[in-house]
């Protein structure tokens, strides 16, 4: 029989290391399951301006390695492999790495959300050399310069609002000729002087060797094919959370957001989320480590009650 473990957590970005050192300094000597690829976003990200106690900014990471190296400290056991599998039709839950199963009284899901890209090998290349998709994270290393934003929906809009706090012009590239976004989304994006929108067209390479220097467009109903220059790219086609090991185990709305019940936790005893899996308003490092400290915490006040 498995050794029957108090918490296990799975996810490795902020929420899940958060609740892994405030689990551990509980004593309640956690499992965290990383995954093959551990850290979540701010892996991909290089600096890192707006997370407190960092004055001078912070490689997204070596954030990371610092969150890492903290929950180790207090005595976490970090595996760092992607959990397949789940059970929690019974107590103790029960969690799959591979074959290998491991059980639990308590569980906190903090698999994060990935952002949708637009699966370009130039995208992946320059990714953080001026491609982006988080405009709150990386507006303003673009200030004074020209960026485009792709997607139509409200997230493209709202970040090609944000984006003109810093930038001197932001084009939208939008595959449609009509926005997706709400009606109050359009008209600020409408209205704004610096926002000029290209419609019908797709972006079909990114260009630059060192850093974002321009953008391959494909007019979709002519055909045509320009180039057309700019000092950055976001990427606001949306995200998708990582929910999918969890569905029909767990509450998922529409988006495959996970929902919780009461406080952290969801339908399930025991079982609680944290971080972008649940946030799709925030989606920010700070916000995560939040939301990873409120499920370690209602975690043990739960476990005390068991």
């Amino acid at each position: 029989m498995n050794e029957v473990r108090s918490v296990i957590i799975i996810g490795s970005g902020p929420a899940g290391l958060t609740a892994a050192v405030y689990t551990a300094r509980a004593n309640l000597q956690p499992l965290l399951f990383a995954g093959g690829t551990w850290g979540g976003q701010l892996m991909l990200t290089s600096d890192v301006e707006n997370y407190p106690g960092f004055p001078k900014g912070i490689m997204g990471p070596e954030l990371m390695q610092m969150m890492r190296d903290q929950a180790l400290r207090f005595g976490t056991t970090i595996i760092d492999e992607d959990v397949t599998r789940v059970d929690f039709s019974r107590r103790p839950h029960r969690v799959f790495a591979g074959e290998k199963e491991y059980t639990a009284k308590a569980i906190i899901i903090a698999t994060g959300a990935s952002s949708i890209w637009l699966g370009l090998p130039s995208e992946t290349r320059l990714r953080g050399k001026g491609v982006s998709s988080c405009a709150t994270c990386d507006g303003y290393f673009f200030s004074g310069k020209e960026v485009v934003v792709v997607g139509g929906g409200d997230s493209a809009l709202e970040e090609a609002n944000f984006l003109t706090k810093f930038c001197t012009k932001v084009t939208i590239v939008h595959r449609r000729d009509a926005f997706r976004a709400s009606k109050i989304m359009q008209e600020r994006a409408t209205k704004n002087p610096k926002i000029t929108v290209i419609w019908d067209t797709a972006v079909e390479e990114i260009l630059g060797e060192k850093n974002v220097t321009g953008v391959t467009l494909k007019n979709l109903k002519t055909n045509e094919v320009t180039t057309y220059r700019t000092d950055g790219i976001f990427v606001a086609i949306g995200h998708k959370p990582n929910t999918d090991i969890f569905r029909g185990v767990i509450d998922l709305d529409v988006k495959g957001y996970a929902v919780p019940q009461e406080n952290s936790m969801t339908k399930i005893p025991g079982v609680f989320i944290s971080g972008d899996v649940h946030d799709h308003r925030y989606r920010q490092a700070v916000t995560a480590a939040g939301m990873g400290c409120q499920a370690a915490i209602d975690c043990e006040r739960w476990l005390e009650g068991v």
